[in-house]
């Protein structure tokens, strides 16, 4: 059987794929259908063909798997923001403790390492303390949409649907964030689509209304609306915001980023504050920390205070150690860690974030943290500093060559890796055997109902 893009095929999902696809084999040949998980009968057309593999949609289920789940988000299978809500969680935990596993065999010819059971997030819903929607003057149609009258398809406030960058799927609620998150969303939606200002077109550049960005503190439950704009109109934006301080009392910060450039990013060039204050506070372990509308923060706090513990738990300080924090951003874990430290040393190369977490630092009263602006790679060779500790907490694409070398040559006693890739993980893992045993990896769920996992790998000097 030869299988042609376009073509209704019918197969029994057998595994579940990196990314969270369904897979399936027709005639030797893996064939990757959405939505869907192992054990489903379904029939499905091929939208994508290769050399090597096909790519297929659903277009019906013939026979759920048991593993499957009723799925409460209408919008599941289309929107980008999680795709395993019809999986049960239990499966999902399963799923990520084994891509950890293999990505730790295949990439890093990695064996026989301890991988803990997955740590599972407190909430599968609702855990999002950050959430942002795109505006735009084309809407995505679902398909029971397609064949009817008088459907307006000229504003959306959504997310974007995978594939697409110009249509935005317009959503009444997200299930990852609070319930009044999407209360929050719904007034913002109504009053943009009334007022005289058009969604920004992403193919057009020209409109007002860019996005909604929404922060919630856990801690305090309270709530920042960060209303992104394509031009100064403070006539415009000001009524939403007075309309968001009256009607919802959790409310405490309305800001307003502008945005004049092409670029699709919710990070203005200046920034308005329209009612309330100008950040808002939340807490993780002990640690108080200031969030403003641009700041990083880990987006599920209560699964970042999990991942703490694990990284607290395997650095071990008995309060005499120096500590070096690669990738230390906001410093999160410089300051989790510095009440059991002698010292905390963070390099970052953002600007904002060193200053976020000097502020953070100041805050919480530690006078034992410094934070380092700039490239790792210039940076780290000119400290004078011999650490015993070495916390390591890179972006996806992990380390860079360079800086592997100049830890391996500054070799700390032990390192904690923190890891939100499990490839570049085992990749770097790899470039580390000769000096460094990996003792232990615990997986941490932080974002349920996604294909991410973190993982935190501890290791010791041979």
């Amino acid at each position: 059987m030869t299988i042609k893009k376009g073509e209704l095929i019918e197969a029994t999902i057998t595994d579940l794929a990196f990314g969270g696809r369904g897979l399936a084999r027709i005639d030797g040949m893996a064939v990757f259908v959405d939505p869907a998980v192992p054990g489903d009968r379904v029939r499905a057309r091929i939208f994508k063909k290769r050399k090597r593999y096909a790519e297929a949609r659903v277009v019906e289920l013939l026979a759920p798997s048991v593993d499957r789940v009723p799925c409460p988000c209408p919008y599941n299978g289309w929107c980008g923001g999680c795709k395993s809500q019809f999986l049960s969680y239990d499966r999902q935990l399963a799923y990520k403790w084994r891509h950890v596993v293999d990505s730790l065999s295949h990439i890093g010819a990695l064996e026989d390492i301890p991988v803990h059971p997955v740590i599972p997030s407190e909430k599968i819903f609702g855990y999002r303390n950050k959430m942002e929607f795109s505006c735009s003057d084309r809407r995505w149609l679902l398909p029971e949409e397609m064949n009817m009258d008088r459907i307006d398809n000229g504003f959306a406030l959504g997310l974007h649907v995978p594939g697409t960058f110009y249509k935005v799927l317009d959503i009444d609620a997200c299930l990852l964030m609070p319930d009044l998150g999407n209360q929050i969303l719904g007034t913002a939606r109504a009053f943009m689509k009334k007022s005289d200002q058009l969604a920004y077109g992403l193919r057009s550049h020209k409109g007002f209304w860019r996005f909604l960005m929404l922060r919630h503190s856990v801690a305090k439950d309270q709530w920042m609306v960060n209303v992104v704009t394509a031009a100064e109109n403070r006539t415009a934006v000001q009524p939403l915001a007075d309309a968001l301080l009256a009607d919802y009392p959790q409310v405490i910060s309305v800001v307003n980023n502008v945005n004049t450039r092409k670029a699709g990013i919710a990070l203005g060039e200046y920034e308005i504050v329209l009612g309330g204050d100008s950040m808002i506070t939340d807490r993780i372990g002990e640690r108080t920390f200031y969030i403003s509308a641009n700041s990083f923060f880990q987006t599920n706090t209560r699964g970042a205070a999990a991942l703490y513990r694990i990284v607290e738990n395997f650095a071990a300080l008995d309060g005499d150690e120096t500590v070096v924090d690669l990738y230390c951003g906001t410093g999160s874990i410089a300051l989790t860690l510095a009440a059991k430290a002698r010292s905390v040393t963070g390099f970052e190369i953002s600007e904002s974030a060193v200053n976020d977490a000097e502020t953070n630092s100041h805050l919480n009263g530690i006078d034992n943290c410094r934070f380092i602006r700039g490239d790792i790679r210039d940076k780290l060779p000119g400290i004078e500093l011999s650490p015993d500790l070495m916390i390591i907490d890179p972006p996806r694409a992990g380390m860079h060559k360079d800086v592997v070398k100049q830890v391996l040559t500054l070799t700390p006693e032990r390192v904690v890796y923190v890891s939100c890739n499990p490839a570049t993980l085992a990749r770097d893992l790899d470039l580390m055997r000769e000096q460094y045993e990996v003792k232990e990896i615990q997986p941490v769920d932080m974002f349920p109902h996604t294909w991410h996992i973190e993982a935190v790998a501890r290791l010791k000097h041979r």
